[in-house]
């Protein structure tokens, strides 16, 4: 694996090229000052709200005891405030509205789904800046995109390509996880699919796998073939419920992409996968009994929370609970309104 051929996945490389096939998604040059925020860990998690968010705490000088959070006024304690990109945020805010009020975030590469543990609903949709944001500072897929991209490319003796961080916004989807799939090219000809998320079994993959791979095949000898920048590469799918096939991510051919049920040993060596004449190899989980745990289950017992001694994560919990606050107090005068008294008239059908 180059380190061209991660530049050519980065979302807005492809995005332009395959639109008609993809999600809708809006693309925003992400500023210096937000790039150092995310790689804080001292800054607090909020930001980009509406409201400035200030924490105090106070220094205990008088022991070896580390510092304490405190909710106080008293003159000697320190103001934290959370930075705020006013710019920034106001086009962010426009997009998720653009979008339906609903998006899904992801830098030029990765989305930060291993920090779902801590977003609300162990989802990563996201309704405002303040959520995006807690996402990406808790996510170490998304510190790789921003420190080190290039980190198993062969050829690491040449200089790293200058990179323009973005923030790409999707317009969320209910996607069901049985209906995603992984796909791998080698010099143009599509080698190997796998069920994407391998830690389930879907009974409707056993039925349709000849339907399903028929369906990814013609959607990539029609849509993707040849059209890509790289002869090899690696791209995700969706098929719905209609049967149509849409393109989720392109991704690089090699180590840094998870190569779920296929080794990257046999994906780049051949043997039964380069014997293969009629098609690509399709894997999926058969039975319940091959399910395998998720790999982002070390990701969902945080460091954050099992040590909360330091101020930077009594700030990421404190923080976490504010958006747990502000989403039940939201939720509840939905529920107000849903309840209120309300006239009725009789319609016509």
């Amino acid at each position: 694996m180059k380190k061209e051929q991660v530049v050519n996945c980065q979302f807005s490389v492809w995005y332009e090229r395959f639109k008609k096939h993809t999600i809708k998604s809006l693309i925003f040059p992400l500023p210096q000052n937000v790039i150092d925020y995310l790689l804080d860990d001292g800054t607090l998690v909020v930001s980009g709200s509406n409201n400035n968010t200030q924490q105090t705490y106070t220094n205990n000088s008088d022991s070896d005891a580390e510092e304490d959070v405190q909710w106080s006024d008293d003159e000697t304690t320190t103001t934290v405030t959370a930075p705020e990109f006013p710019e920034f945020t106001s086009k962010v805010f426009e997009a998720i509205n653009a979008l339906g009020g609903r998006v899904f975030p992801k830098l030029n590469w990765s989305a930060p789904r291993d920090a779902n543990w801590i977003a609300l609903n162990s989802s990563l949709q996201c309704h405002s800046l303040s959520e995006i944001f807690l996402l990406l500072k808790s996510s170490d897929f998304i510190t790789h995109d921003l420190t080190q991209p290039f980190l198993h490319c062969s050829d690491q003796d040449s200089p790293d390509p200058v990179i323009n961080y973005e923030l790409v916004l999707r317009k969320w989807s209910e996607l069901i996880p049985g209906g995603e799939f992984r796909c791998f090219v080698k010099e143009n000809k599509l080698i190997a699919i796998s069920q994407r998320d391998y830690t389930q079994h879907n009974q409707h993959i056993v039925k349709q796998e000849q339907q399903i791979s028929q369906a990814i095949q013609e959607f990539f000898s029609q849509h993707i073939q040849y059209q890509f920048l790289d002869e090899d590469f690696v791209f995700d799918v969706y098929r719905d419920s209609q049967g149509r096939v849409w393109l989720i991510d392109i991704n690089p051919f090699g180590e840094v992409t998870d190569s779920l049920l296929f080794t990257w040993e046999e994906l780049t060596s051949g043997g039964e996968l380069a014997q293969q004449q009629e098609g690509p190899v399709f894997r999926y989980t058969n039975s319940e009994v091959t399910v395998q745990p998720s790999p982002c289950l070390s990701y969902r017992i945080p460091r954050d929370f099992l040590d909360l001694s330091t101020g930077e994560d009594s700030y990421k919990l404190i923080d976490f609970l504010k958006l747990t606050k502000s989403r039940q107090e939201e939720s509840e005068d939905e529920d107000e309104e849903e309840n209120a008294p309300q006239r009725h008239g009789s319609h016509g059908t």
